[in-house]
């Protein structure tokens, strides 16, 4: 097969949003930068549209550790293929495309070829890392993107561009736990904090058919709650909400991204039947760790405390077909791409409902 590209392709610039002073995060300015060198296996894609997800919060503000500068986020990306590398089978020319928060793995160890590439030790981030190449990996506040054909996931004309976008890493990282622990027919479902990841595992858990509990201290979120579909919602600032939901839900998805010491741990423990699964998906900075349990917080229901890492290429197109199949569609709110530094102060101050998208406007 030879390689296939747009002529649009051909004249390509790569330019992004870039952070270039951690001291102003939402001043990024507009920046040429250079994509990984295309291989056969590649595809290279033109942004439409990328989610802005609370890493990109968390990388820009320093919490998860120093930038590469100048540094394009943006990990929730989809677009139209432009070139296919010539070892791509998949993946034609002005197919509709998305890539999520990881795009490369060494695709060769055990847990590439059994389809946990999201867990391989030598992968690679969409952005703020290194190709094997020697170059930074940019994100998607951006014109256009390169990656591996593992990574590029073609979106089904039943899901919306603008509502694929968050899926690929918001959806995804929720979906992955949901359905690595049962989450279907019969089983109860708490979610805690109903935030962008939060509404994601909310409408995935219903999706799959689970009976879902909300947790929330916000209550003015509870009428989005309801409209998502929760069968239940709890009011987490209120004494002993857990009590009456004790030894019941068979997994817990926690989507907190900030602990204090006076976080519940103990009590959302206390609520999981047998075995039942407490996976934390949110990730804080990096000091600011989960509050001190006790082995005796895990002993009587046998509970196990676990997380979750994004989620595979085959996690991913089961999750965007179920979305297509049922009609998941994200409460999301769209701005241009050079309101970027906007939606990420909104994002900080607790403004949004429930996702940002950017929209390309560089192009």
């Amino acid at each position: 097969m030879q390689e296939i590209t747009f002529a649009m392709s051909q004249s390509t610039v790569f330019k992004g949003y870039a952070l270039t002073d951690p001291a102003k995060w939402t001043d990024l300015e507009v920046v040429e930068f250079k994509p990984k060198t295309f291989q056969p296996e590649d595809v290279e894609i033109a942004i439409t549209h990328c989610g802005v997800c609370g890493s990109d919060l968390h990388t820009i503000t320093q919490g998860w550790g120093e930038s590469k500068l100048p540094l394009v986020v943006g990990h929730e990306i989809v677009g139209t293929a432009t070139r296919v590398g010539a070892k791509v089978t998949t993946i034609k020319p002005g197919d509709r495309v998305g890539v999520g928060a990881q795009i490369g793995s060494c695709l060769d160890c055990t847990r590439c070829k059994m389809d946990y590439e999201n867990y391989c030790t030598q992968m690679v981030e969409t952005y703020n890392d290194e190709y094997p190449d020697g170059i930074i990996t940019q994100g998607g506040y951006s014109t256009a993107i390169r990656a591996h054909e593992r990574f590029v996931f073609p979106i089904p004309n039943g899901v919306e561009s603008r509502d694929a976008a968050s899926m690929l890493c918001a959806g995804l990282t929720v979906f992955s736990p949901l359905k690595t622990h049962g989450a279907g027919p019969g089983k109860k479902v708490g979610v805690i904090g109903i935030g962008g990841l939060g509404h994601y595992a909310l409408l995935f858990a219903k999706a799959l058919g689970a009976e879902v509990f909300a947790f929330t201290h916000d209550t003015s979120k509870f009428g989005d709650i309801k409209k998502m579909g929760a069968d239940h919602i709890v009011n987490t600032s209120e004494k002993d909400f857990h009590t009456d939901f004790a030894g019941s839900l068979d997994i817990i998805i926690s989507t907190l991204d900030t602990y204090t010491p006076n976080t519940p741990l103990s009590d959302f423990l206390s609520m999981l039947f047998v075995h039942g699964k407490f996976i934390s998906v949110g990730i804080p900075n990096a000091d600011n760790p989960l509050p001190q349990i006790h082995p005796f917080d895990l002993m009587p229901s046998g509970a196990l405390l676990g997380g979750s890492h994004i989620g595979s290429k085959t996690e991913c197109l089961e999750m965007l077909q179920l979305a297509a199949n049922k009609g998941v569609k994200p409460w999301i709110e769209e701005l241009p791409m050079k309101d970027a530094g906007t939606a990420l102060r909104n994002l900080y101050d607790n403004k949004v409902r429930y996702r940002y998208v950017l929209t390309q406007d560089l192009a």
